[in-house]
């Protein structure tokens, strides 16, 4: 399926020039009221912090969804080692699973669910994972959980996958409505995986990224 897509395994991801903003990476939910999941918290307890302009566009998306509908922010900034530790795991999945897979069909297989650490959009600060819910916190309907991979999933963790329900296909398009009209761009394998100002986000709007990524301390103080 989709086998033209553009991971980030590809090299024209890895070409991309990075002019970095300065931008701080800021807690998402200071004085906004940004909802934030925790349950990727015991894996990376910085995962409520976002980029200042990530933060702006994700502010104006929430405004811009239904009444009664909310974003709910799964996990944004990602430690470099974090990173590191997900994508060999995952590749390691693949590789035993999978043994006649050469190391390039692997490491570009692996990228429709985890980044590898060097293009990771996620440690740049500019990337967020997240899903809608209701006022009361109960999550709608997307026709997967979040970081359902493509092996478990098959297939319908893609953002334009045709086989999910109704009631999903139409909960991912508000979602996807909402982050467009705010300047993010999504990663077509991943319906939860949306950024700004990282390669990916570059590539897709032909300019240099913003961002590029962050030490762990850069985080803490910034």
């Amino acid at each position: 399926m989709a086998d033209d897509l553009v991971l980030l395994s590809d090299p024209a991801i890895a070409a991309i020039t990075t002019v970095e903003s300065g931008e701080p990476a800021i807690d998402a939910t200071d004085r906004t009221s940004l909802r934030v999941d925790r349950r990727e918290a015991r894996y990376n307890p910085l995962l409520h912090y976002v980029r200042a302009g990530l933060r702006e566009r994700l502010v104006r998306a929430e405004a811009g969804l239904p009444p009664g509908v909310h974003l709910l922010l799964v996990e944004g900034y990602r430690p470099p080692a974090v990173q590191l530790q997900q994508y060999t795991a995952y590749a390691e999945l693949l590789g035993g699973r999978f043994p006649d897979w050469s190391p390039d069909h692997v490491r570009r297989e692996a990228s429709r669910f985890i980044s590898p650490p060097e293009v990771a959009p996620h440690c740049t600060g500019g990337a967020i994972d997240l899903t809608l819910c209701t006022g009361d916190g109960a999550e709608l309907d997307l026709g997967t959980e979040v970081n359902a991979s493509p092996v478990a999933s098959g297939n319908r963790c893609y953002t334009a996958s045709p086989d999910i329900s109704a009631e999903a296909a139409a909960n991912r398009r508000v979602l996807g409505d909402a982050l467009t009209g705010a300047g993010l761009v999504n990663y077509p394998t991943e319906w939860w995986h949306w950024s700004y100002g990282d390669r990916y986000w570059a590539y897709a709007n032909a300019t240099s990224a913003r961002y590029a990524p962050l030490a762990t301390d850069q985080v803490v103080t910034g």
